[in-house]
């Protein structure tokens, strides 16, 4: 080691010097000591092995090793898991929690929260019940299904569904559908964890009812219809219809189970949004077991639902697994209270339904009352550097739902007439208080007003309030 490099390790501050500093000293009540001292210890690792590996030391060590220790604790002062604004007009936004939830929903889940609950318990018998019965019956009168039952998320759903009712058998599943569905969840991968025996049939882009018909054997258990999600085919395609393997599986005494994805309980009545398939008329047609997710276009938390046959869904109770799956008293609360909100014909005050069926007009009328609360605010702070512009969108249903299907929406937009670049105002608006996070469109800005829902424009005005009105982005 040279001397050059022993000079500089002694020159780093020890760690009782370090935390002996009045602002280390009041992080130590928001992290705790120990916390400090970790994170103070991660810092001068690094200065050291940089050193070591021959980078040119700082001059002034103790600036750096200050500033960075403080970035990082104040980076873990800070909540990770926080509510921000979505200007993206992504609806169903996977990365920013998909469907927010109706204020109706959230009482029932504060409700809940704070205190015991009826989770497991029947105040009628006094005994023990399951948690399951407060959405079960909802489920059937909403969808038409015999029975229902919920767990954790739709890929629970169809792992619980295929372990029933196919492990150790054959399912056939056509090779058009053979999707990987966000986050690696793989069919071919749950069909083998499930212990079913996957049955390819068809081709990549056209698979017939023969082929199904073809490839049942004495030993398949069912037929297995997924959604495609995110996936699309154009040109020369053909698939099997409901109807064809409904009356295919009660020819054969085989059942016959469709993985429906986003969870539409009725129609959205919006004519970019047709051919989507409701769960009600998946029962109607037929299909044995349907299985969907509650956080998607139905609108709820995140929740996997199973409706169809009783005698199918009695025997997935039974399953083990389903108690590595269950949904917890908050979600089910939340979900309890969406479902009741269909029942009554109030699906509409949902609200990614509601976002869903804006219409352009309100959506054009919004995106001028943004534009107006924003130049006001800009002469508030006397800022004359952005233009402010209505523009029209294209905004996304999102989850992996209609992605051929773009919905037309306006927002607004903003330029810098300074050389401020987008992507520049854009990560100040994600670094604010409350983070909005925004498109980027032709070096602009643009605050979708489709996704501003609730109190979220006084978000985005308190956002730019922070990120403009400082200097750095006039």
């Amino acid at each position: 080691m040279s001397s050059e490099l022993q000079n500089f390790l002694r020159s780093i501050p020890s760690m009782d010097e370090l935390l002996s500093l009045p602002w280390a000293a009041e992080t130590e009540l928001e992290l705790g000591r120990d916390a400090v001292k970790s994170l103070f210890g991660e810092v001068l690792d690094g200065i050291r092995m940089s050193a070591r590996e021959g980078e040119t030391p700082p001059a002034r060590i103790s600036d750096v090793i200050e500033d960075e220790a403080r970035r990082l604790m104040e980076a873990r002062s800070r909540a990770s898991l926080r509510a921000v604004v979505n200007a993206t007009g992504v609806v169903v936004h996977t990365n920013l929690g998909r469907s927010p939830l109706p204020g109706e929903a959230l009482d029932a889940v504060a409700s809940v929260a704070r205190g015991y609950s009826t989770l497991e318990y029947s105040l009628e018998s006094g005994g023990r019940s399951h948690r399951n019965a407060h959405v079960e019956w909802l489920l059937c009168r909403v969808t038409g299904a015999e029975s229902a039952l919920v767990v954790n998320n739709n890929a629970g759903a169809v792992l619980l569904a295929l372990t029933s009712a196919a492990r150790g058998r054959e399912v056939v599943v056509s090779r058009g559908e053979l999707v990987e569905i966000g986050g690696a969840f793989r069919i071919p991968d749950i069909l083998s964890f499930s212990g079913a025996k996957m049955v390819e049939v068809g081709c990549t882009n056209c698979t017939r009812a023969g082929d199904y018909r073809s490839a049942i054997t004495d030993e398949t258990a069912l037929l297995l219809k997924v959604h495609p999600s995110n996936f699309r085919m154009e040109g020369f395609t053909e698939s099997a219809a409901r109807s064809e393997l409904v009356a295919l599986a009660r020819e054969s005494g085989v059942a016959f189970m469709e993985d429906l994805g986003s969870g539409l309980l009725e129609e959205l009545g919006v004519p970019e949004l047709g051919g989507e398939s409701t769960v009600r008329a998946c029962i109607d047609a037929g299909v044995d077991v349907v299985t969907f997710s509650g956080d998607k276009l139905l609108g709820g938390p995140q929740i996997g639902c199973i409706a169809g046959s009783r005698e199918l869904i009695d025997g997935m109770r039974r399953n083990q697994l389903i108690r590595a799956l269950r949904v917890d008293k908050m979600c089910l609360a939340a979900f309890e209270t969406i479902l009741r909100m269909y029942l009554k014909g109030n699906s509409g005050e949902i609200p990614t339904v509601n976002m869903l069926r804006a219409g352009a007009e309100k959506l054009r009328a919004r995106a001028e009352e943004l534009r107006c609360s924003i130049e006001e605010l800009f002469r508030e702070l006397s800022v004359s550097s952005y233009d402010v512009s209505v523009v029209g969108t294209e905004d996304a249903v999102g989850g992996g739902s209609f992605p051929a299907a773009p919905l037309p929406g306006w927002g607004v937009a903003l330029r810098s007439t300074t050389g401020v670049r987008a992507s520049h105002l854009a990560d100040g608006l994600r670094n604010a208080s409350t983070p909005v996070i925004a498109g980027i469109s032709c070096d602009s800005v643009v605050l979708h007003v489709r996704t501003l829902w609730g109190d979220a424009g006084t978000g985005v005005l308190n956002a730019l309030r922070e990120a403009v009105g400082g200097g750095r982005l006039r």
